[in-house]
């Protein structure tokens, strides 16, 4: 049994990393999910496991790499859950655009992504947005990684079609 200091510690560490990565870790189930509420659900199932794994996964220093495939396993798995057909109550809420990109085209360009089937989302999300390369996006997926080569080059031509208006064929 652990000592209540070593508790406190553990929930000190994991408070902080949470409050360090969490807006983060929301968008990264957002860009995953393409819902923000499906990312909230998503993203406090990620939590809750993470902070029972929290001392493993902490001592290997793997706690991003850890909660972005719990947060696209839950993904996963809340798609194949039969409640999963209810639709969410609000629509476009959307944070602040970055700089370089107006909201215009940040719109379209979200619309586009959440527009893509689910395994070239989560390819474009992981390899495009947050910068993996296509051997760690494979191992996150747990998918070839010609696969993700591929998913990736279908998706990346679908959006370049819907951005330009020019059809895919």
């Amino acid at each position: 049994m652990t000592s209540r200091r070593e508790r406190e510690r553990h929930d000190a560490a994991f408070t902080a990393f949470v409050a360090a990565h969490q807006v983060l870790l929301r968008r990264i189930a957002y860009a995953v999910c393409g819902d923000w509420n499906r990312a909230e659900d998503v993203l406090q199932t990620a939590l809750a496991k993470l902070y029972v794994s929290w001392s493993r996964v902490h001592r290997t220093g793997t706690e991003l790499a850890y909660v972005r495939r719990i947060i696209v396993n839950a993904d996963v798995d809340d798609r194949r859950r039969p409640w999963r057909r209810e639709r969410p109550g609000l629509d476009g809420h959307d944070p602040a655009a970055p700089a370089g990109i107006g909201p215009d085209e940040r719109a379209d360009l979200f619309a586009a992504v959440r527009a893509l089937p689910t395994l070239q989302r989560r390819v474009v999300v992981l390899r495009h947005w947050l910068g993996l390369s296509v051997k760690e996006t494979a191992a996150e997926l747990r998918i070839a990684e010609g696969t993700v080569k591929s998913q990736s080059s279908r998706a990346l031509a679908t959006l370049r079609a819907q951005i330009t208006g020019n059809r895919v064929g």
